[in-house]
């Protein structure tokens, strides 16, 4: 399969019931799964190239996190936390009837898959972390709070496109085609007519109301999910 079905599934958070999107590539019968997680403000768009490459392989299922892209937006910001995160991907896999399944998260998205392979009895059999680890980098964290939450409108899409653009550089280096394309994945017109971003900006509320000492506490419980992991993780 060259292209992605595009499907949805219902999970639930304590505030009420919402859709989460993804697509799937490859053999739907497929056992050998691979599920692979954007960050923080992308979308599954993301995985395009790795899912068309990985297809014949692998049933390869890539999500918009819930309030991004394609997904439902959670009635309660404060619920857009990676716990709620990874009990969404255990919805996932139950619609997907997968036994095991290989991971590759992008840093929010390799939380995700940190937090679910440090579960007793979890479906991951290989994990890959790209660009995150239990360390957590105050200053990055601060910078994207900077932003996240920053309503930003654009009258054209190459104005968006530069915006995505300077905020990404963190991302290394790429062609031109490849900046166009992490922009289109994240930028829509809306009724008015101006390019946005593509998720709910509530996904601030809960960095603003993160402290100094917030943060080392959360460090300490990922470096305590990092070693009850089994599973052969490459990062």
């Amino acid at each position: 399969m060259t292209s992605a079905l595009h499907k949805t599934v219902q999970c639930i958070s304590p505030a009420g019931l919402h859709a989460m999107a993804y697509q799937e590539w490859g053999d739907p019968h497929n056992p050998n799964v691979l599920l692979c997680l954007h960050g923080v403000t992308r979308v599954s768009d993301d995985f395009d190239q790795l899912a068309r490459n990985m297809c014949d392989t692998y049933r390869v299922v890539c999500p918009d996190v819930v309030g991004r892209g394609r997904s439902g937006r959670l009635r309660n910001p404060q619920y857009y936390v990676v716990p709620q995160y990874v009990s969404d991907m255990v919805t996932l896999l139950a619609r997907l009837n997968a036994d095991t399944v290989d991971l590759v998260g992008t840093s929010m998205g390799g939380l995700i898959g940190l937090g679910l392979a440090s579960l007793p009895d979890n479906p991951i059999r290989k994990l890959v972390l790209n660009d995150v680890g239990p360390h957590l980098n105050p200053d990055a964290l601060t910078r994207i709070a900077a932003y996240i939450g920053a309503d930003m409108r654009f009258p054209t899409f190459d104005a968006g496109a530069a915006y995505i653009k300077s905020i990404s550089l963190p991302f290394g280096e790429h062609t031109d085609v490849e900046w166009h394309k992490l922009a289109a994945d994240v930028l829509r017109q809306n009724a008015a007519g101006e390019w946005v971003r593509h998720y709910d900006l509530g996904l601030a509320v809960p960095f603003a109301t993160s402290t100094a000492d917030n943060y080392k506490a959360a460090e300490v419980m990922l470096w305590a999910a990092y070693d009850a992991i089994q599973c052969p993780t490459l990062l």
